[in-house]
C-alpha cells in the first residue's frame, strides 16, 4: 500500500511535525494505525470533545479519555508523554493569532525532536500552519483512490445492496457504470463509497440519473466560496439549429475525450465561438456537455475580480482546481472577453488573470474541456487566439433560412406547438436577419398576444410579430461585417 510506505518514511523522516490535510478522517486514522501497529510503536488520538486516547488494534479505545484542553495535552506531549505517534484532530483552530501558548507549545516540541520518542501528526481537512512553524513540519497527503479502486469499491457496495436484498441484482449497463466511475475520480474512499452506496440504494440499479446525481453531490462536496457555478441542465444538440461543422467536430472527439481513444492522442481541451449575440453560441457551449455525458460548469468572469490584491487570480486558481476535480466535465466562459479584455485601469490585475489562464490551458493534463464565448472579438487578447491555446476556433453567423426553419421548429415543440401546423419556410424567409434568440422570443411575444385575445397561436399571429422585428443586425450592421470579415480573413471555421 503506496500511502502506508509514504507515510512511514515520513514519520521516519526526522520531520518535528506531520501535517495530514483530509476530509477522509477515519481512513487517516487508520491508515495511521496501520503504520503504529509496523514501527510497533502505540497510537494516541486527540479530540477537544474526546480528549487523549489511546488507539488499540482495530481502532477500538483502550483507556478513558484524558487531556480534553488543547493546551493541557500539549503541555503532556511535551512534559511526560509516553513513546508512539500523537494525532491531533481538528488542531487548525488553536493555530490562529489568538491562541499563542499552543503554537509556542507545538513549537517547543518541534525543536526538542531529536531527543524525544513522540512524533506529532496535526489531521485536519485544511490547515494553515503559522510562519514559526512552516519550516518545522512535513506535509502528507493521502492519495485518492483510482478508476480500479473506485470500481471496486461500486462493486462492494452492489455486493452489500445484493446481501440485503437476496432476491435481487443491481442492475447497469458498461457505458454508466464506466461513467459513474469516471464521475468519482477526485473523491476520497468515504466519499466514493457514500456516493456509490446512495446511487444503488434506492432502486438497485445505477442508471443515467444516478451519475446526474453523483455529479451534483460531488460538486457540493468540492465547492468551497468558489466561483464556479454547477449548470444543472444541459442542452442537446437537437435543440441547437444549425451548427453542422460544429457537431461533426465534436462528435470525433467525443470518445477520445472520454477515454476511450487509442493510446497517444492528446484529448481535446477547447474551442471558442465567435460570433454576434442571440446567435446560439452559449447554447452551443452547453450542449457540449450534454452531447458527451458529462458536468457543466460555469466560471463567471465578473465574479472572480476582488478588490484585494492578489485575491482575483487566487479565485481563479481556485476555481481552475475544483474544475479538474470535476473532470471529465466541460468548464463553459460565457462572454470571455468581459473577464479578459486588457484594461489599464485595474493595476494589471487582468493581464495576471489572463497569464494564470494561458498557463493552465498549456500545462493541464485533465480532461477538462473549455467552451469559451466571446461577441467582441477586438477585446480579446492576441496571447488568447494563437494556435494552439484552442483546438479550434469557430464562427457563429447569423442563421440561414434553413437553419432559421429549423430553430422555429425547435421553440415550437418546446411550447408544444406542432411545427407542421405552420408554414416555417414563410416564417423563415419573413424573419430575414433574426438571431435564434429573435426567433425565440417572437414566438413568445406572439403567445402571449394570442392569450390575451383568448386565442391558440397561429401563422397569423407570429407572422405579425416577426414582422415587428427590427433585427440586431440591422442595428449593428457595420459591427456584424467587421466580425465576419475578420473570421474570413483568419479563416476561423464557420460554426
Amino acid at each position: 500500500m503506496p500511502d502506508a510506505r509514504d507515510l512511514a518514511l515520513v514519520l521516519t523522516g526526522g520531520a518535528p511535525l506531520v501535517v495530514m490535510e483530509t476530509h477522509d478522517e477515519a481512513r487517516a486514522i487508520e491508515l495511521l494505525a496501520r503504520v503504529a501497529r509496523e514501527q510497533d510503536r502505540d497510537l494516541f488520538q486527540w479530540t477537544c470533545t474526546d480528549g487523549l486516547r489511546r488507539v488499540g488494534f482495530g481502532l477500538q479505545v483502550e483507556q478513558p479519555a484524558e487531556h480534553a484542553e488543547a493546551e493541557a495535552v500539549l503541555r503532556h506531549v511535551k512534559e511526560r508523554a509516553a513513546p508512539g505517534v500523537y494525532v491531533l484532530c481538528d488542531f487548525h483552530h488553536w493555530l490562529l493569532p489568538e491562541h499563542p501558548r499552543p503554537v509556542r507549545l507545538l513549537k517547543d516540541i518541534a525543536l526538542r525532536r531529536a531527543a524525544s520518542p513522540v512524533s506529532l501528526v496535526l489531521l485536519s481537512h485544511r490547515l494553515a500552519l503559522p510562519m514559526e512553524l512552516s519550516r518545522l513540519a512535513a506535509r502528507f497527503e493521502t492519495a485518492l483512490p483510482d478508476e480500479a479502486q473506485i470500481l471496486g469499491m461500486v462493486r462492494d457496495e452492489a455486493r452489500r445492496w445484493a446481501r440485503l436484498n437476496p432476491d435481487a441484482k443491481v442492475r447497469s449497463d458498461d457505458a454508466t457504470l464506466k461513467q459513474l466511475v469516471a464521475n468519482l475520480r477526485g473523491l476520497s474512499h468515504g466519499e466514493v463509497r457514500r456516493l456509490a452506496r446512495g446511487a444503488i440504494v434506492d432502486d438497485g440499479a445505477i442508471t443515467e440519473s444516478d451519475v446526474e446525481a453523483v455529479n451534483r453531490t460531488k460538486f457540493r462536496l468540492l465547492d468551497a466560496d468558489s466561483v464556479l457555478s454547477f449548470e444543472y441542465r444541459t442542452e442537446r444538440f437537437a435543440e441547437v439549429g444549425g451548427m453542422a461543422r460544429l457537431k461533426a467536430w465534436l462528435e470525433l472527439r467525443r470518445a477520445v475525450f472520454l477515454g476511450a481513444g487509442a493510446p497517444g492522442i492528446d484529448p481535446p481541451k477547447g474551442m471558442l465561438l465567435l460570433g454576434v449575440q442571440g446567435g446560439g453560441k452559449s447554447l452551443a457551449a452547453k450542449a457540449v456537455a450534454g452531447l458527451w455525458g458529462v458536468p457543466l460548469l460555469r466560471l463567471d468572469m465578473g465574479a472572480l475580480y476582488n478588490k484585494y490584491h492578489g485575491e482575483t487570480e487566487r479565485n481563479l486558481r481556485e476555481a481552475l482546481k475544483l474544475a479538474e476535480a470535476m473532470a471529465p466535465a466541460v468548464l463553459w466562459l460565457d462572454e470571455i472577453e468581459k473577464g479578459l479584455g486588457t484594461a489599464d485601469q485595474d493595476g494589471g490585475t487582468s493581464q495576471r488573470v489572463l497569464g494564470t489562464l494561458l498557463t493552465w490551458m498549456a500545462e493541464r493534463t485533465s480532461r477538462v474541456f473549455l467552451a469559451a464565448t466571446a461577441n467582441d472579438i477586438s477585446r480579446l487578447p492576441p496571447e488568447l487566439l494563437r494556435k494552439g491555446r484552442f483546438d479550434e476556433i469557430f464562427f457563429v453567423d447569423l442563421p440561414d433560412a434553413a437553419t432559421r426553419e429549423a430553430i422555429l421548429a425547435i421553440h415550437l415543440q418546446r411550447r408544444g406547438l406542432a411545427p407542421e401546423r405552420f408554414d416555417l419556410p414563410r416564417l423563415a424567409a419573413l424573419s430575414g436577419e433574426c438571431s435564434g434568440a429573435e426567433l425565440e422570443q417572437a414566438i413568445v411575444s406572439a403567445h402571449y398576444a394570442a392569450l390575451a385575445r383568448d386565442a391558440a397561436l397561429d401563422q397569423a399571429a407570429l407572422e405579425e410579430e416577426l414582422l415587428r422585428i427590427t433585427p440586431l443586425a440591422t442595428l449593428m450592421a457595420e459591427r456584424i461585417q467587421t466580425l465576419r470579415a475578420w473570421a474570413r480573413e483568419r479563416g476561423v471555421q464557420p460554426a
